[in-house]
């Protein structure tokens, strides 16, 4: 198994912590936007940009552009984490984020793939993500291309039936390309999951559409790396069910379903500063 060193991971923990400030000021400024789910995915989105992804923040000026990954952020919400990891990695400036969910901004609230380079396909109407990375994952494969699809989905989101069609169709076309990832903060916008639809045992339910599944703590960095690359090596669609805390980081914000879709003000956001800090 490959490990992280400690060097790495302190890095991982120092970058995680700076973007949640940038979600953050990027919410607040625009006075609108989704900081739980947004919180809660930063150290897998972080893990995975920075150390297990192929792919090229200059885009097709790269001669290994068509071999990149693929990714899909299934639950769109969630743009504000990954505008602030792409401009971690380069995409663009990190000063452009402020311009979040502003007329004519690039960064809009859901990601648009026409609007900005380095999204695969716009998303935000949630249940199609893991159908759009079963086609992606298909073309590949008749490409003869060897790369990977990630695509990252709420568990509120698997509530949708059309997430397991997709699931059937990836194990049926053997798509061993595909490494999914389900936010499993137990919260989504009216509530808790199990109150609003139990989900039950969901490893138990993809292993039962013959998936390879892992479950792991979705905020350990050692532990979201060496599963990704275990992902790698699958011999069917993987799915990583990583637990985590909705508004991690931020005390009012942890495991409170209110801070699902709203904006902090002045001093909210003063207060959740000085936490970070």
């Amino acid at each position: 198994m490959n490990n992280i060193s400690i060097s790495e991971t302190e890095e991982i923990k120092s970058v995680s912590k700076k973007i949640r400030r940038e979600i953050l000021m990027m919410i607040h400024n625009a006075k609108s936007g989704h900081p739980g789910g947004s919180l809660s995915s930063v150290e897998i989105l972080n893990v995975l940009f920075t150390k297990c992804m192929k792919h090229y923040p200059e885009g097709e000026k790269n001669p290994q552009y068509k071999f990149r990954d693929r990714f899909v952020l299934s639950k769109g919400h969630a743009s504000a984490a990954l505008y602030a990891v792409m401009a971690h990695c380069g995409y663009f400036s990190e000063n452009e984020l402020m311009t979040f969910r502003k007329f004519g901004s690039r960064l809009q609230g859901h990601p648009c793939s026409n609007q900005l380079k380095g999204i695969e396909v716009s998303t935000g109407s949630l249940g199609q993500g893991l159908s759009i990375a079963c086609g992606m994952a298909i073309g590949l494969k008749l490409d003869k291309i060897n790369s990977k699809v990630y695509v990252y989905m709420g568990d509120g989101e698997i509530e949708e039936g059309s997430v397991w069609e997709a699931a059937m169709n990836a194990a049926h076309n053997k798509l061993n390309n595909i490494i999914a990832f389900v936010d499993r903060n137990k919260l989504q916008i009216d509530g808790s999951t199990e109150t609003v639809k139990a989900l039950g045992d969901i490893s138990a339910k993809f292993k039962a559409f013959g998936w390879n599944c892992a479950e792991i703590d979705g905020h350990n960095i050692s532990e979201i790396y060496e599963t990704i690359l275990s992902a790698q090596n699958s011999d069917k669609p993987f799915v990583i069910i990583a637990n985590t805390i909705k508004g991690k980081g931020i005390s009012f914000m942890e495991n409170n379903p209110g801070w699902h879709g709203k904006a902090p003000n002045d001093e909210q956001l003063k207060q959740a500063l000085e936490e970070l800090n």
